[in-house]
């Protein structure tokens, strides 16, 4: 799994000019699934990220998790995350996996972070998203599981 992690004071993702999912503060998840990914890396990769601290503390340092700030979490599927660009012009995506998993492992990987108490929004698998977000900091991360294969 990969994901690309962004601070955000605010984000939303609309569908055909609906709004699907909105959060104040908290993180973008852009989060793409490979073939080889189960349920076991997506618990992984949740609890990573409930965990790590890159929110500001009272002296301005990053000592809060998204937990300590009571923030949410929008996660937008992202097959292009797995894109192969090392010949021509055009992506290759036969790296990402197939949809059946990978809509199965992002909504396990969502459900996850509820389970840890992150309140969650969503865009809609497979659909053309437009997302709309304010980065804070900007803090921009990217985790991959298994972790350091990144």
């Amino acid at each position: 799994m990969r994901a690309v992690i962004q601070r955000v004071t605010r984000a939303e993702v609309r569908v055909d000019y609906e709004v699907v999912g909105r959060i104040a503060h908290g993180y973008v998840v852009l989060l793409g699934v490979g073939p080889e990914d189960t349920e076991s890396s997506a618990t992984r990769l949740a609890t990573k990220l409930s965990k790590l601290r890159v929110f500001g503390d009272d002296d301005g340092k990053m000592n809060l998790s998204v937990l300590d700030v009571a923030g949410s979490v929008l996660v937008v599927s992202q097959f292009t995350l797995f894109a192969d660009t090392r010949q021509g012009n055009r992506p290759g995506f036969s790296g990402a996996a197939a949809p059946a998993l990978a809509e199965s492992l992002y909504t396990f990987f969502c459900r996850k972070l509820e389970h840890l108490g992150i309140p969650v929004e969503t865009g809609r698998f497979g659909a053309d998203m437009e997302v709309d977000l304010v980065n804070d900091g900007p803090v921009t991360l990217w985790l991959e599981e298994p972790m350091g294969a990144g």
